[in-house]
């Protein structure tokens, strides 16, 4: 009932919103300075970073209401909308966080057609038959809120399980417990995430955060780890690292003190995390007040770790750019004493191992797009290399441990649904193994993906994939849009999206640049596009744009650009340096005002990959990839489309909003300069279905409308 009633009232808000509203007046701006060093930068729009100003929030719902009513414009957004919703519903369920319990139980969240979020279901083995285990639409009701599963950790037996859950996008997790019958335990964990349970089955680890408040600057400063008794209240747990322990390791406030039980070694590891993907570790005894001992070093390089019950295995880029895998004896853990077991390739990067009762597999990927699986047996030297069931662009494995002999292979492609195999070492033959029905796209079957590799501006060679229609004419005239992300080593492997793809049917085309500050090429590729380095990001995407343009896929007045999160350094750096190149942007929820990004709660423990403003030299490069800042008065730019989240604790939403602000004051053209703020929701994901298609009906019929497409036009002149 609830879900027929949330799917009315979005038909009748979007049924009032559709009259347009008259266009908000420009924001005025307050003269405030900050000095870095020698450099004094002018902030107008400073005084938005209050959110509990009254005066900013009428703000940002006046231009939300606005841009909403300039969307609902367009005439064909409902035709993709119901377009995007009926490839993605085709399937017979999504399925996601699949968990395997050691006795064989799947735990596993499911979204079926006509629902709006995933619910849990629990099955024995793969045969077994499915049950409904929880249903978070049931959770809290009475407050009206739209709660989320963020994970689900069945203990190493199997007979409980832990289940973390969100409202509206916020990442402030309540974590419930169940057996395996279903039954749920009194006590819920709130702001708790990231549970590893122990031996016993009886108790696990688990983070907290200081605050639900995510504009607290405090909030994720130094964060204790706990240990929770199932069956007892919250306020009687121990804290297991705490604010004390930081200095003793060495550990910077900023950083997640992980700890995770290892049933292989039975040992407790510590990892403080970061966004720096190299792992600092340290290791303890379990059952025991913690006595930690150094495992690794940041210094070692390493990204990965698994174990079985004789060593541990590392995956490092360690003197080897492109990654190896080295292993280490688990009685005398010594990273220099490390033996390498899988060498360097020269033209392949190693993206992820799992670790079974024969031996290793490990997957890797050629200039980003080209995915191969090997098998490594224990006691041999030498790899063989897996015969695909087909040829894909990404290979992610997944395994149930080192005691299991099971391996599964999940292939994918731009083009292609994902597909997942079980594989046999012995036969060497692959068995479909779908965790839904298989279904086929025949609108798609005539998108190819075309691989090449661009010039950027320092000569480098860039890889780029373009998806379009294999009748397309090359006349320049077909609308286009880049899409990238570049930071933290990500790559943007090829992937298969229902939705991203419906742009394409449309005869769009789809431009993604691999660009530096992903991991595509290796770790010299992010560090290429990091802090100093960071321009190459977004020169990158200019060269993509260049390309497309010269080689007749599309002109200026027809490509869009888009990119989300650490992306809206990408987007919003590309269009402040080449207004010229796109009619249309959209950074969403993106990082905008980067020399600001500290004094927000998730600013600190983002300083490894762009830099602190406490160092002269890291401070350039900030203030360099700061797309608010380098936004000119008099400048002719691209339709925008802005979004916040107002819930986001990853961007707060001031960033965004700020960005906004002074480009509507700086723009001298024409083009519509929207803010969408989603005071709902939070940093994309964790949400409905029907928020996340409008989205993207959203952005996509934007750039349509933009570009000049005839099945994209406004309904009714805009008012201002």
């Amino acid at each position: 009932m609830k879900r027929i009633v949330y799917a009315l009232l979005l038909m009748v808000t979007s049924h009032v919103t559709a009259q347009l509203t008259v266009k908000p007046e420009v924001l005025p701006q307050k003269p405030v300075s900050n000095t870095y060093f020698e450099t004094t930068l002018n902030d107008p729009y400073q005084y938005l970073e209050d959110l509990n100003d009254p005066t900013v929030i009428t703000w940002m719902k006046d231009n939300t209401n606005y841009s909403t009513s300039v969307l609902n414009n367009i005439s064909g957004k409902q035709e993709l909308f119901n377009r995007m919703k009926s490839l993605i519903e085709r399937q017979s369920a999504s399925i996601s966080f699949l968990n395997i319990a050691d006795d064989g139980t799947y735990y596993y969240v499911k979204r079926v057609p006509g629902e709006e979020i995933g619910k849990l279901y629990k099955r024995k083995g793969y045969k077994g038959k499915e049950t409904l285990f929880f249903d978070p639409t049931q959770y809290k009701k009475e407050e009206g809120k739209i709660y989320t599963i963020s994970d689900i950790s069945p203990n190493i037996k199997g007979d409980k399980i832990a289940v973390s859950i969100s409202a509206n996008g916020s990442e402030n997790p309540d974590i419930l417990i169940f057996k395996n019958t279903g039954e749920q335990y009194k006590e819920t964990l709130e702001l708790a995430s990231d549970v590893s349970w122990d031996l016993s089955g009886e108790r696990f680890f688990y983070i907290k955060l200081n605050s639900a408040d995510i504009k607290d600057v405090n909030r994720q400063i130094y964060i204790s780890n706990y240990i929770h008794n199932v069956g007892t209240s919250q306020s009687e747990d121990q804290t297991y690292f705490s604010k004390a322990d930081y200095a003793t390791l060495n550990v910077d406030k900023a950083e997640y003190p992980l700890v995770i039980y290892i049933e292989e070694t039975d040992k407790n590891i510590l990892l403080p995390l970061s966004v720096d993907k190299d792992l600092k570790a340290f290791v303890s005894e379990p059952n025991v007040k913690a006595k930690w001992k150094p495992l690794l070093k940041k210094e070692d390089n390493v990204i990965m770790v698994d174990a079985n019950e004789t060593d541990l295995y590392l995956l490092t880029y360690n003197n080897a750019p492109n990654y190896k895998i080295v292993r280490l004896s688990n009685s005398n853990p010594v990273f220099s004493e490390a033996k390498t077991v899988v060498k360097e390739s020269k033209d392949e990067i190693i993206t992820n191992f799992e670790l079974t009762k024969e031996g290793m597999y490990y997957a890797t990927v050629k200039n980003g797009v080209e995915a191969h699986v090997y098998f490594l047996r224990h006691n041999s030297t030498s790899s063989e290399e897996l015969k695909l069931p087909f040829t894909a662009g990404r290979a992610d494995l997944s395994a149930r441990g080192s005691k299991f002999s099971e391996i599964w292979v999940n292939l994918s492609g731009w083009t292609s649904p994902d597909k997942r195999y079980l594989y046999n070492p012995e036969t060497k033959t692959f068995v479909f193994q779908p965790l839904s029905t298989p279904v086929e796209y025949p609108e798609l079957e005539n998108l190819i993906a075309k691989e090449v590799m661009v010039k950027s501006h320092d000569g480098v060679m860039v890889p780029v994939s373009i998806i379009y229609n294999k009748n397309m004419k090359m006349n320049g005239e077909n609308s286009a849009v880049i899409y990238s992300y570049g930071a933290y080593g990500i790559s943007t492997e090829p992937f298969f999206s229902p939705i991203t793809l419906a742009y394409a049917t449309y005869g769009g085309v789809l431009v993604v640049p691999h660009v530096r500050g992903g991991g595509e090429l290796g770790d010299a590729w992010h560090k290429a596009g990091q802090k100093l380095n960071k321009p190459n990001t977004w020169k990158d995407g200019i060269a993509a744009a260049e390309y497309v343009i010269d080689q007749g896929y599309t002109n200026p007045n027809k490509l869009s650009i888009f990119g989300g999160s650490a992306g809206g350094i990408f987007v919003g750096r590309a269009i402040t340096e080449r207004p010229d190149l796109f009619v249309a942007a959209s950074p969403m929820v993106g990082a905008m005002n980067t020399v600001r990004m500290e004094e927000s709660p998730n600013g600190p423990v983002n300083t490894p990959e762009f830099g602190t403003v406490s160092d002269p030299e890291e401070f350039k490069g900030l203030l360099e990839m700061d797309s608010y800042h380098h936004l000119k008065a008099g400048t002719d730019y691209p339709a925008m489309l802005i979004t916040a989240g107002m819930n986001d604790p990853r961007v707060i939403a001031w960033e965004p909003s700020k960005f906004a602000a002074k480009m509507q004051h700086d723009n001298s053209g024409e083009a519509p300069i929207l803010l969408q703020v989603n005071f709902e929701g939070g940093h994309g994901g964790r949400t409905t279905l029907t928020q996340r298609l409008n989205d993207f009906s959203n952005l996509f019929s934007f750039f349509y409308w933009q570009s000049g497409h005839p099945d994209f036009q406004a309904k009714e002149p805009l008012k201002n």
